[in-house]
């Protein structure tokens, strides 16, 4: 019974020995095959570095205002009889707006003029009577006078009528009428906003150290949020002082605004133009790369015969592999020739919309990666995808486009 049990006890003994072993061995191997494996060449998309025009630039943020706009005030107080605009007008030059109650001056001007004609009359016999010589000199003057005070006394009525009347200085879009008829006003009163928006004038500030490349006359372009430059305009004032607090100069610039699409107030986004330059490289900002060490790219070189063979065998192991083959990339349909991706660190320089200016690392010729570096390690393998980018599409204007 005992020799039995005991036979039993090492059968059992080998057979769970075995397949503990089993289960080591084949971790280990699957361990080891991936740890020698060699990786599958990644998909990437690249962009060829040439020497192209560029064009420089001063950025900026200014504030949309209307060459002429102003706030509409009442010059003398009373109450108001007549609101002859509604909101969003378009009102011509003297067109008038607001009415101030102006009934007691109305009859002292009635009064005024009867005086004068009173005193125009009283003149006209004391000429007389002087020219005959039956009267003295002093009654002459005195009617003279009475005469020029008349005068000067409806002069002023006229203009205290005028005042009562709130005329528009000039031809634009009126604002939202800020008073009602019926309401009493005091001097000083706003009555509405009255903008001309067919030009429009922007102002920003710069930094001190780019003033010298500032001058009358020069080409900015303007845009809103939305991220497009879609205005033109030029400079017409620099301020001559540099603010102390800020080192900013202030900047006013110009802008036709034909369609009326800038408004007063609105937040604008500025670009000065400066003189073109020739032969610059640049790279769109998807293709550097920035770490502790400085700013980097992958360069694309041809791959030797034995990194190509070793990349075909990756793949055929990949797909003989249910895991390798779940965590390798899916090849691209348009993939070219295996290549070498290499990292190349480069000095950046000036940017321009998408577009960075490559100062010294790369020359003319390099294939630079564009995207998919984010996989990439230094002599990684590299198949070139030449379908559509994403960051292309809805955008078919080229990089030399946009360094132009």
């Amino acid at each position: 019974m005992i020799k039995r049990f005991l036979i039993a006890f090492v059968l059992l003994a080998v057979v769970c020995g075995g397949l503990v072993y089993f289960n080591i061995f084949r971790n280990q191997a699957i361990e080891n095959f991936f740890a020698t494996m060699q990786q599958p060449a990644l998909p990437v998309q690249t962009v060829t570095a040439e020497p192209a025009s560029w064009q420089p630039g001063i950025e900026a943020i200014g504030t949309v205002s209307a060459v002429r706009g102003v706030d509409l005030a009442v010059e003398a107080g009373g109450v108001v009889r007549e609101v002859n605009f509604t909101s969003n007008d378009a009102i011509e030059e003297g067109t008038v707006l607001v009415q101030i109650d102006d009934q007691i001056e109305q009859s002292n001007l009635i009064a005024a003029r009867a005086n004068l004609t009173l005193a125009e009359q009283t003149l006209a016999r004391a000429q007389q009577l002087r020219t005959r010589g039956v009267s003295a000199e002093s009654s002459l003057e005195e009617a003279e006078a009475n005469a020029q005070a008349a005068q000067s006394e409806i002069a002023s009525l006229n203009a205290t009528l005028s005042q009562k009347a709130l005329e528009a200085p000039f031809s634009g879009t009126i604002g939202i009428p800020q008073v009602e008829a019926g309401q009493y006003v005091t001097t000083g009163t706003v009555v509405a906003t009255l903008q001309d928006l067919s030009r429009m004038r922007v102002d920003f500030s710069v930094p001190e150290q780019q003033r010298s490349q500032l001058q009358i006359g020069q080409t900015i372009r303007v845009g809103t949020e939305n991220g497009s430059f879609d205005y033109s305009g030029t400079i017409v004032g620099i301020e001559p002082r540099i603010d102390p607090a800020t080192r900013l100069v202030s900047i006013r610039a110009e802008v036709e605004n034909t369609e009326e699409a800038l408004n007063p107030g609105q937040f604008a986004r500025v670009r000065v133009e400066l003189p073109e330059e020739p032969d610059v490289i640049a790279l769109p900002q998807t293709a550097i790369v920035s770490s502790l060490y400085g700013d980097f790219v992958y360069v694309v070189r041809e791959a030797s015969e034995e990194q190509e063979q070793a990349a075909e065998q990756a793949a055929e192991q990949a797909e003989e592999m249910p895991e390798a083959a779940a965590a390798a990339p899916a090849p691209a349909e348009d993939a070219g020739p295996t290549m070498e991706a290499r990292q190349v660190f480069v000095t950046t320089g000036r940017r321009n919309g998408s577009l960075v200016e490559i100062a010294e690392g790369l020359s003319a010729g390099d294939i630079v990666v564009s995207a998919g570096q984010n996989r990439l390690s230094n002599g990684a393998l590299v198949t070139i995808d030449k379908s559509e980018s994403p960051l292309n599409r809805g955008n078919p204007q080229t990089a030399e486009q946009v360094a132009q």
